[in-house]
């Protein structure tokens, strides 16, 4: 008789594979510190929903770069990002809602409480969404954001800050106690070594997965004449390999 295969324990997360809770010199990370634990009652809500399927979102709602079809392109380098959801098993987490907001080329967000001068893009969607399939696969097609600086205008900003470009994800993963808000990078830009969040991840291999890694293209141009960058990232949910998250 063949022996039963056993499973693995799981093994959480070490707190060095994730960013620190206060980041000096951004005070913002204060706000979401608080210095005492309070426990917090796991409701049924928590573990049993929400549950998502492809029928959640739409085809246009994996495209950023542009307010409609047919409408006029953002401004920016065109650039596909696509990858995988993986549970801490190295398998495939399907009907995952993830959702994408960025700033624009010029690295100003669609948002009121954004104070950069820097130019708007009215053909920038900004936001956007897909949902995983039976493999875990995802992708959506947007501009590269971006880089911009940091207000520095408070006490204990750190001055002349500036965020490399990036992209904001939330994951929901099979229930609202499984979601993960990160954010993902770019490979080579000279901003992430001084950025003050990507820096505060005391482990450097927990940090390179924070970082996209970029794919040659082996097809030819679009029909639009404008080949996108292709970048690949797959995203851990839980286990000594997860995504470093926010919010936590």
């Amino acid at each position: 008789m063949a022996k039963r295969k056993t499973t693995k324990a799981f093994k959480p997360y070490d707190d060095r594979s994730q960013p620190t809770r206060s980041i000096k010199g951004y005070p913002n990370t204060l706000r979401r510190s608080p210095a005492k634990f309070y426990p917090r009652v796991v409701s049924l809500a928590d573990v049993t929903g929400p549950r998502f399927t492809a029928a959640a979102v739409t085809a246009d709602d994996a495209d950023l770069s542009r307010q409609a079809p047919g409408q006029p392109r953002a401004l920016g380098q065109l650039i596909t990002v696509s990858g995988r959801v993986l549970d801490d098993a190295g398998k495939p987490v399907p009907d995952c809602l993830i959702e994408i907001w960025h700033a624009n080329a010029s690295g100003k967000y669609i948002h009121h409480n954004d104070p950069s001068p820097v130019p708007e893009d009215r053909n920038f969607r900004g936001r956007g969404r897909v949902v995983t399939d039976a493999q875990g696969r995802y992708s959506y097609r947007t501009v590269k954001p971006g880089g911009y600086a940091v207000p520095d205008d408070r006490p204990g900003d750190t001055i002349g800050w500036w965020r490399p470009p990036h992209i904001h994800l939330s994951l929901f993963g099979a229930n609202f106690a499984a979601r993960l808000v990160t954010q993902v990078f770019f490979p080579g830009d000279p901003l992430n070594d001084a950025d003050l969040i990507l820096g505060r991840i005391p482990d450097k291999a927990a940090r390179e997965r924070l970082i996209a890694r970029y794919v040659p293209r082996t097809t030819s141009n679009s029909a639009e004449g404008d080949a996108p960058l292709l970048f690949s990232h797959d995203m851990v949910l839980r286990g000594r390999f997860e995504t470093p998250f926010e919010n936590r």
